[in-house]
Formats: structure tokens, C-alpha cells, sequence
């Protein structure tokens, strides 16, 4: 490809720096909730797609939006006042010839189908209200879909930058993988009180790192406050052991649950009646929650376009932004002497998505390695995942490949 840029990157690497801040936002936190429950509702309506016309038309489901309802919490269970509001928005086709397409159905169908799979207290008939304000798209944007030739890549229905790197530092290994410890469905069998709203925002200086962990604890296994502060406690150890089985710093310090005050009875505790702080506390919204590795890394590059429920096969919004960061794992997986790799890619409104207006891959080589020596193998994979970028586009659309 005559547009590929591989260049050197002067500047340190984010494992080797003395600072570091990253934050991860779990699965029942609102905004993460809203990002999958939208991009499921993509892959769904993908599914129905192809099962009726043999293609996928056009849709995006990327704006979305939970705004919290109301509850009371009490020790032994509390009780829902006001349902969730799960508001979908943005475009979809409904209809094809005179065929028409159930959009606001799939869409309900697809949340209560993630929320009963995800989360253990939320009943979605009863505990969630539904909003549509999908609408059909714009003509122009259409008409993208109906351009296609056979044996042809659909125009890129927006002009998007997207930015993948790799490989993880271990901070970010860290709380990815605290985060899906504590949500496993071992952990809830010996500590069903730790609700699936889980937040960890870790900050690194040198070798040590402090940990602030929010865990939604669930009112109905909490007997009083005595009992909050025991099973936080117990909570806590197994945080450490878990941290201490890792190894890799010299110390990392763990705050869980900072605003809990003793003595100030429920007034003073992290506690909810559905595990997640949508139920009253907190709203969510897409694109305001992890990147589509998992995290927030707040001293790298991100883009700023939310993946979650755009389309798999014109919407460079979603396909660059996964793109990217296979590019870069392949890259530090089959690239020997990268420390680390960003991977960017530009796309122009129409263009063909198989055509980006650039492909730059920025390199840190390690110690004694000459950039190169690296290009040629850079350009291979570059080459080979846009050879097969039809199956990559395949795999996003039926959630093969999703968010972390």
C-alpha cells in the first residue's frame, strides 16, 4: 500500500515511565453497560440483516443512554422505586422494498437478553424502561449501502481517525484482570454481596501503585453495618492475595469503597439493591467508558470515536478502531525488537473502507534494534489484514471480535 507510514517514535515507553494513570470501568458500571448493550444490538440487528436480505444494511447504534431510576437500600434487601431508563438512539434501516424490519423490538430484545446474562439482580421487565428514538438514516448514508459492487469494500460513511496500541503495560494487565477476577462467576459464589458495578482507578509512581477500587455492594446479603465493614474486610484480603499471586511491583496500596464512614449507618455505606449504581445513583452514556481494549489510559492516545454499535462494514468508527489495535498486538507479537507500537488509520467519507487516507504505524524499537530492520515486516501485516479485511469486518458483525 503506497499510503503506509512506519516511523520511529522518540519517547519513552508508558511501562518505563515514572507516572502512570489508568482506570477501568466495570461491567455493570452504566456507562460500560451502555457500550455493550448497544453494540450487542448491532450484532443482533446484523444477524436479522443477513438472515432476510442476505447483506447488512445500514445502521448505528451508538448513541445510547441509561439514566439512573431510584431505589432504597436497607440491610437484608431494599426495594426499586423507579425503573432504569435505557434510551436508544441514532439510525437503522427499518425497511427493505416493502419487507419491514422490527428495529425497536431487536433492540429491546437485545438488552434484556445482555442485562439477564450479565447482571444477577436486574430483572428487565421489571426493574428497566425502554425508550426508542431510533430513526431511518440519512439518504446519503444509505445510498452508501447500495453502491456496492460485487467483489467491492462499501465507502467509509464518515471521515474518522482511530489509534491502537500494544502491548498492554502491566499496570493495565493489572486492573483488566481485577476487574474480571472479582466479576468471575467463581468470586460471586464466595462473595455474592459484590455487585457487578465494579470501578479501579490505578495510579503508578515507579514501582508502586495505588489502587482505588468501588465495588456496589448488595444490600439483601448485608445484615448491618458491622456486617458491611466484615465482609469489606474480607473483601479486601482477597483483593491482596490476588495482587500478591501477580507479583511484578513493590507495593500496591488498595482503597475500597473511600467514602465509607463507620457510624453513619446506611448513610455511610456502598450499598445498592441491584449491584449497580444505574439503579439510583449513577447514568451512563456510550463512548464515556473503556476503550475498546478494556481500558482508560490516560497518558496514551485514544480516539475519541466510541466503537460500540456502529456498523461492521462501512463505519470506520468501529472498524479502525478494532483494526488498530489487531495491527498492533500482531506487531509486538510477530515483530521481534518493538517495545512498543501505536497504530493509526484515517479514513475520508465514501472512500472505500479498504482504502484508509493513511496507515501510520509509530514504533519504539528496543535497545540496539534499527527501525529498518522492523519496516518490512510492519508493511506485511499491515498488508495482510487489509487482505482480509472482509473477515475481520465478518467477525466484528457477528461478535466474534467486541469490546474487552
Amino acid at each position: 500500500m503506497n499510503n503506509v507510514f512506519i516511523n520511529e517514535l522518540s519517547q519513552v515507553p508508558l511501562q518505563s515511565r515514572s507516572l502512570e494513570i489508568t482506570e477501568r470501568k466495570g461491567l455493570g458500571h452504566p456507562d460500560t453497560m451502555c457500550d455493550n448493550i448497544m453494540n450487542q444490538i448491532s450484532v443482533d440487528l446484523s444477524t436479522e440483516y443477513v438472515k432476510r436480505f442476505g447483506t447488512i444494511y445500514h445502521h448505528n447504534m451508538d448513541k445510547g443512554l441509561i439514566a439512573a431510576g431510584g431505589t432504597t437500600v436497607k440491610f437484608g434487601g431494599g426495594k426499586v422505586n423507579k425503573p432504569i431508563l435505557i434510551v436508544y438512539g441514532d439510525r437503522a434501516t427499518f425497511k427493505v422494498g416493502n419487507e419491514e424490519v422490527p428495529v425497536n423490538e431487536i433492540a429491546e430484545k437485545s438488552t434484556k437478553t445482555w442485562l439477564k446474562k450479565n447482571l444477577r439482580f436486574i430483572d428487565p421487565d421489571i426493574h428497566v424502561k425502554f425508550q426508542s428514538e431510533i430513526k431511518p438514516g440519512s439518504a446519503a448514508l444509505q445510498d452508501i449501502f447500495s453502491r456496492k459492487k460485487k467483489g467491492q469494500y462499501l465507502g467509509a460513511n464518515d471521515t474518522s481517525a482511530a489509534v491502537g496500541f500494544a502491548p498492554y503495560t502491566e499496570q493495565e494487565k493489572l486492573i483488566l484482570g481485577l476487574e474480571k477476577y472479582l466479576n468471575s462467576r467463581d468470586y460471586k459464589k464466595e462473595h455474592p454481596e459484590v455487585g457487578e458495578d465494579i470501578k479501579i482507578m490505578a495510579l503508578r509512581r515507579g514501582k508502586k501503585v495505588d489502587l482505588t477500587v468501588a465495588i456496589a455492594i448488595v444490600d439483601r446479603f448485608i445484615k448491618s453495618e458491622d456486617d458491611y465493614f466484615k465482609r469489606k474486610d474480607e473483601i479486601l484480603d482477597t483483593i491482596h492475595t490476588w495482587i500478591d499471586d501477580k507479583g511484578g511491583f513493590e507495593g500496591v496500596d488498595v482503597a475500597l469503597n473511600a467514602l465509607d464512614v463507620r457510624g453513619r449507618g446506611l448513610d455511610g455505606l456502598y450499598l445498592t439493591v441491584l449491584g449497580t449504581s444505574a439503579e439510583a445513583g449513577d447514568s451512563g452514556q456510550v463512548g464515556r467508558g473503556n476503550n475498546v481494549r478494556g481500558v482508560i489510559a490516560l497518558l496514551r492516545p485514544m480516539s475519541s470515536e466510541a466503537a460500540a454499535g456502529k456498523n461492521p462494514v462501512s463505519h470506520v468508527g468501529k472498524i479502525y478502531n478494532m483494526l488498530c489495535y489487531k495491527i498492533a498486538d500482531r506487531i509486538i507479537d510477530e515483530v521481534n525488537g518493538v517495545e512498543e507500537t501505536y497504530v493509526w488509520l484515517l479514513s475520508r467519507i465514501g472512500r472505500p473502507i479498504n482504502e484508509p487516507s493513511v496507515i501510520s504505524a509509530q514504533v519504539i524499537p528496543q535497545k540496539g534494534i534499527s527501525m529498518k530492520s522492523l519496516e518490512s515486516s510492519i508493511e506485511e501485516i499491515i498488508d495482510d489484514e487489509f487482505d482480509h479485511l472482509d473477515d475481520f469486518c465478518s467477525a466484528l458483525a457477528d461478535g466474534h471480535v467486541g469490546l474487552r
